[in-house]
């Protein structure tokens, strides 16, 4: 049976690695955005910089553009473009991005989703503008999926889509760009990430460890029953 004063080593070697990961996940941001010219973040202007959250827009006017860095990617938010940060992802409601990543970042505009092919260093580009979506492989393979599956687009090579609905059943959808809705640029960072990643989650967590310390701690007043040979 081991003793009492291993398991409180145990217990205080838990709580001070859980601790130190609780709040750098609370308040670390998930990128970095850098503005040249004028530029907002929901809405609000920023002079240089401002740090990035879950779902946060950027949003740039005709003579500016903005740089998303993250680990591992680069995000260059062109001009008059709206841009939602989706962590590892971007949702391009209109403009266009070029996309640089290691790590597997893709882009969304409408029903399109564009994806490095492999793990390796990706460039692309994605333009949509008036519903028209416009990608090009700078450097890898693309996987582009759409209603109709999955396509490959080698480096190098373009191609044109249509964001609300695939080449091949815009007359089965003929409305699906008029239902969908652009957030306003305005509008606070939603509450769509993940619950066990908010801060609420992550301390709901240390309490109930800690708790369980406490209790384990308390009970050391008790006398150990001796063990029959």
């Amino acid at each position: 049976m081991a003793k009492l004063g291993t398991v409180q080593k145990i217990l205080a070697g838990t709580l001070s690695v859980i601790f130190p990961l609780s709040m750098f996940a609370a308040d670390t941001p998930g990128a970095m955005v850098y503005s040249h010219g004028t530029a907002t973040v929901n809405g609000n202007s920023i002079s240089r910089s401002s740090a990035l959250f879950l779902d946060d827009v950027v949003q740039t006017r005709a003579d500016s553009v903005a740089n998303i860095s993250a680990t591992g990617s680069s995000v260059i938010v062109l001009n008059d473009s709206l841009v939602q940060f989706e962590g590892s992802r971007v949702k391009l409601e209109h403009g266009g991005v070029t996309v640089s990543t290691s790590k597997l970042m893709s882009a969304r505009a409408g029903l399109i989703t564009v994806l490095p092919a492999t793990a390796g260093l990706t460039e692309f580009e994605v333009r949509d503008v008036d519903g028209t979506v416009q990608i090009t492989a700078r450097k890898g393979d693309l996987t582009i999926s759409d209603a109709n599956g999955a396509t490959l687009l080698a480096q190098g090579q373009q191609t044109t889509r249509d964001e609300g609905t695939s080449q091949d059943d815009s007359q089965a959808q003929p409305s699906s760009k008029k239902k969908r809705k652009k957030p306003a640029a305005g509008t606070s960072p939603g509450a769509s990430g993940g619950i066990l990643n908010s801060p609420i989650a992550v301390g709901a967590g240390g309490a109930l460890i800690v708790g369980g310390a406490i209790w384990l701690l308390t009970k050391s007043d008790d006398p150990v029953s001796p063990v029959n040979p």
